[in-house]
């Protein structure tokens, strides 16, 4: 899974022109899923993303998580992110798995970052969405679950 994790101080999600999540400080995470992707990179996303210590505490450093300040996570199916524009001008998306099965990888992802104890909001699955948001900071922080071992 590719990951990419935006501190937010609010972000929101609308589908033909009507909100459909939104969230107050948190992070906004857009989630590529891969093919062959597992269950496994689902719970390293989960996990990475609700410890992910880019908060500042009470001296100004980046100490705290998502989870610590009691912020929210928007979370928001990509597959875009899994674009390979190497060669030529167009983007390849063959790494991208299967919408089926990206779906469900997606939402075990979500589910599994509310059993961490974070309220996770997500966007529509497949939908053309529009996402807006006010990154805090910035702070972008990418993340592949592949980029471990």
């Amino acid at each position: 899974m590719r990951i990419v994790a935006q501190r937010v101080s609010r972000a929101e999600v609308s589908v033909e022109g009507r909100p459909v999540s939104s969230i107050g400080p948190g992070l906004l995470v857009l989630i590529g899923v891969e093919e062959g992707d597992t269950e496994r990179d689902a719970h390293l996303a989960a996990e990475k993303i609700a410890g992910l210590r880019v908060f500042e505490d009470a001296r100004g450093k980046m100490n705290l998580s998502v989870k610590e300040i009691g912020g929210q996570v928007l979370a928001v199916s990509q597959f875009t992110l899994l674009g390979d524009a190497r060669h030529g001008k167009r983007p390849s998306f063959s790494k991208a798995e299967e919408p089926l099965r990206a779906n469900e990888l997606y939402g075990l992802c979500a589910a599994l970052l509310r059993e961490e104890g974070v309220e996770c909001l997500t966007g529509v699955f497949g939908a053309e969405m529009r996402v807006s948001l006010i990154n805090e900071g910035p702070v972008t922080i990418l993340y592949d679950t592949r980029k471990l071992f």
